[in-house]
């Protein structure tokens, strides 16, 4: 490889994956808790194996949930409606649903600052879990987003695109994307290698399989510029792909944390999204991030950002935060920390304000990335005109 190139690698998964089959269904269930009770409480988890679903978790609500159909509709919508899959909508459910614990409950109900008497809005309610929270944004595309896991994503999007469309009849369910891209320094130059394995139906040739995803998937979802000679393809490598789903493999809400962000792109706080109302920091406080560093990047003060959070269970503050640019910003990086900080309030009860998260918006998050869809609030680049007014006026103090 070439002096000062290296390659990046990110993953992408389809809507019929064993884990987004129970990330899928705990969306969809927080969404009808949401739709009902806009303050219900939802910590939803799912996992699944031949022909079984298990319904767990916590959730807290004046209405009533039928958790049962909501699955079973979320299951069929997927493409799980064939028998002879080994998985489908009339597969036997487990319901281990209960109520939030009331340890946890008290203090997002009441944050340990309005506890001490602050009666400030947003202090009303606290985090509802510890943890570290990473945003992301950068240059490299229009979404904003790394170039790998936006390849990855246009891939796993495109075949079920094909799959439910019909113009690929024998395209399965599950089915996985892996883009490797080139860079020179930061830029990225060149597809390296791209892998799909899709699931189909049994008897069909392999060479047909490979024939027509390059085809109609790989030459349709990746820009024929960033393909050459050298870049390396492989199409069900294993030679078959018929036995998938949670048939094949074993599924769990929450366990596609680094295809649900930026691909390994950037540090991973490690909590997952699908299930979890916007009470709950590792999601809403994730999107925040995002939302943050999107908007640095938009107004020009860096070329990359990445936020760190971090947050205590019951507190409504954040315990930290800090801004990296790698080098690529206007100011320096503590400099910009003041200047997020001016613009953005981290507490919980305001990122839900802000963003809007009490409404039933997270089937549309599940699969295919958190990030980068334009329709998602989080992904807004409105506070452009406030950055840039708080970096000239920290410009101006500072006599620049």
């Amino acid at each position: 490889m070439l002096e000062n190139t290296r390659l990046v690698t990110s993953e992408s998964v389809t809507e019929g994956h064993p884990d987004k089959v129970c990330d899928t269904v705990s969306d969809a269930i927080l969404d009808e808790v949401l739709r009902a009770d806009p303050n219900g409480r939802c910590a939803c988890e799912t996992c699944a194996t031949t022909d079984t679903l298990m319904i767990f978790g916590e959730i807290s609500t004046t209405a009533k949930i039928d958790v049962e159909a909501i699955a079973r509709k979320a299951i069929k919508e997927i493409g799980y409606e064939y028998d002879n899959l080994g998985f489908d909508f009339n597969c036997e459910i487990i319901n281990k649903v209960h109520q939030q614990s009331g340890d946890i409950a008290m203090g997002v109900d009441e944050s340990a600052e309005a506890r001490a008497g602050d009666t400030y809005v947003y202090d009303r309610i606290g985090a509802g879990d510890q943890g570290m929270m990473y945003g992301f944004a950068c240059n490299e595309t229009p979404s904003f987003m790394p170039l790998p896991i936006t390849l990855a994503h246009e891939l796993t999007a495109r075949l079920t695109e094909a799959r439910k469309s019909g113009e690929i009849p024998w395209l399965r369910p599950d089915g996985k994307a892996q883009v490797t891209v080139e860079y020179k320094g930061n830029e990225p130059k060149r597809i390296h290698t791209i892998v799909v394995s899709t699931q189909h139906a049994d008897g069909i040739n392999h060479d047909l399989i490979v024939k027509t995803v390059v085809e109609k998937i790989i030459n349709k979802a990746v820009p024929s510029d960033l393909i050459d000679g050298r870049t390396r393809i492989f199409v069900n490598p294993t030679g078959r792909f018929v036995i998938g789903g949670p048939n094949g493999d074993s599924g769990l809400t929450g366990r596609k944390i680094i295809v649900d962000t930026y691909g390994g792109y950037c540090p991973h706080g490690g909590g997952a999204f699908s299930g979890k109302d916007p009470t709950k920091v590792d999601r809403s406080a994730t999107y925040y991030a995002r939302y943050v560093c999107k908007n640095v990047v938009a107004a020009g003060l860096a070329e990359r950002c990445m936020l760190e959070l971090s947050y205590a269970i019951g507190v409504a503050k954040p315990i930290s935060l800090r801004a990296y640019t790698y080098g690529t910003g206007v100011v320096e990086d503590q400099v910009l920390e003041k200047i997020i900080s001016k613009v953005f309030d981290f507490r919980p009860a305001a990122i839900i304000d802000n963003l809007k998260l009490r409404t039933p918006i997270y089937s549309t998050t599940t699969n295919y990335g958190h990030f980068g869809k334009r329709y998602l609030p989080w992904e807004n680049t409105d506070k452009v005109d406030a950055l840039k007014t708080a970096y000239n006026e920290i410009q101006a103090k500072n006599g620049n």
